[in-house]
């Protein structure tokens, strides 16, 4: 049925609910914090995960999973720290710097020094963003969304090397379980005593926006287009951001701000554009 629906709506879609989870799950920080809330949207979208794919990790060796555990530390640093920016800065602006990662990935396959100017406007949209002349930057914040940034290209270069050898879902259901482990030392004290049915629904709402619904649409969207494609589409990513913060929280960038983001996705889009490479092999099914 999926395979009726243009891919670029499939990835659109994922971006738009990625960042709709991202900004609705500032509504708990009150209750369980940042980090607790990373913890239950990651573990319950492990258990989500778990029971649609059923992975069969006994059939894989130690090698061969050294891949989903690393890329679920990966993730886990990526929300976490994306999480703890996002109580201190807007989404809008935590998402252009968390870009610099994936762009950061672009450039650097890209092979050309006239790829290097993407990076230099993009850091010219971050500082429009910050504004740091002003001197009510929030450097905390700022170096969490780069860490984010870290994480996310990780994220993106791991996710690439893992699809080459699991099917399916198999490999996501063994790297959030992953994700949410590795978020406990810091989500369960933070959420401990506030784990009422209430949050705990809330938690599951959040997880299926936030990573079950984007993750399963980018397989399905990156099964049908090139990555270069998919890096145009996701420097979109920074905008749809804004404009959820606009509507559900109420961050209203200035117009120095909204000329960071039209930087950030201009560069992205640039670098993408500059940075195509070849569709990776065919997936060969272990045994």
């Amino acid at each position: 049925m999926t395979d009726r629906v243009p891919a670029w709506t499939l990835a659109v879609t994922a971006m738009v609910t990625v960042q709709l989870g991202a900004a609705l799950s500032t509504r708990m920080f009150d209750e369980v914090g940042p980090g607790g809330t990373a913890w239950l949207r990651l573990l319950a979208g492990g258990v989500i995960f778990v029971i649609i794919a059923r992975p069969r990790v006994r059939k894989y060796s130690l090698h061969d999973l050294r891949v989903p555990i690393v890329l679920g530390l990966m993730t886990a640093l990526m929300t976490v720290a994306f999480q703890f920016a996002l109580q201190r800065i807007p989404l809008g602006t935590v998402v252009a710097i968390e870009f610099l990662g994936p762009l950061s990935v672009a450039v650097f396959r890209a092979h050309s020094r006239r790829g290097l100017i993407w990076p230099v406007i993009a850091l010219g949209g971050v500082l429009m963003l910050t504004e740091p002349w002003s001197g009510h930057v929030d450097l905390i914040g700022v170096g969490l969304a780069l860490l984010a940034a870290c994480g996310w290209a990780a994220y993106i270069l791991l996710t690439q090397v893992m699809g080459d050898g699991f099917n399916g879902l198999e490999g996501l259901a063994i790297t959030i379980p992953v994700a949410a482990i590795a978020t406990t030392a810091i989500g369960l004290p933070q959420a401990w005593g506030n784990l009422t049915p209430s949050v705990m629904v809330q938690a599951i709402g959040l997880a299926i926006l936030l990573p079950v619904i984007p993750f399963a649409l980018e397989l399905l969207a990156l099964r049908r287009l090139t990555t270069a494609a998919f890096g145009t589409l996701m420097a979109l990513e920074p905008a749809i951001a804004t404009v959820w913060g606009v509507i559900l929280l109420s961050q209203i960038p200035d117009g120095m701000q909204l000329a960071g983001i039209v930087f950030v996705v201009a560069a992205g889009i640039g670098a993408e554009r500059a940075g195509h490479r070849d569709p990776p092999p065919a997936l060969t099914p272990l045994a």
